[in-house]
Parts: structure tokens; sequence; C-alpha cells
């Protein structure tokens, strides 16, 4: 004898299997999420500073140094 199958469940089931490839497809065709990115930039900038404030002040860089 045949499985009863309910095909409201069987058709939302396959709705939300496609609906969870769409999104993944868009993720990685439009990379990372906003706060992400904003994260990563404000990181970078904070790094940059923080580089900039320990840089020696009246140092010759080395391309300026003799041979």
């Amino acid at each position: 004898m045949a499985e009863i199958i309910n095909l409201n469940h069987f058709r939302k089931a396959k709705k939300k299997a496609d609906k969870e490839t769409r999104a993944a497809h868009n993720r990685a065709r439009h990379g990372r999420r906003k706060d992400d990115r904003l994260r990563h930039e404000s990181e970078t900038e904070r790094h940059g500073r923080d580089l900039e404030g320990h840089r020696l002040e009246g140092r010759r860089s080395d391309d300026d140094e003799p041979a």
C-alpha cells in the first residue's frame, strides 16, 4: 500500500528549500552583510589610527637611508 502524503506539507517544504537556495545564491552574489562590512571598515580605520599614533616623529623611512 502507498504512503499517504500531505501535499500542502510537501509543497511548503519545497518552497522553503527553494527559498533557502535562492538566499544562499544571493548571499554569495552580494557579499557580506552591511553590519559586517561597516564593522570591518571601522576596525581597519582604527588600526590605521593606532599605527599612525605609534609612528615616531623625525625618523627617516627605510628608502632614505644610505646603502
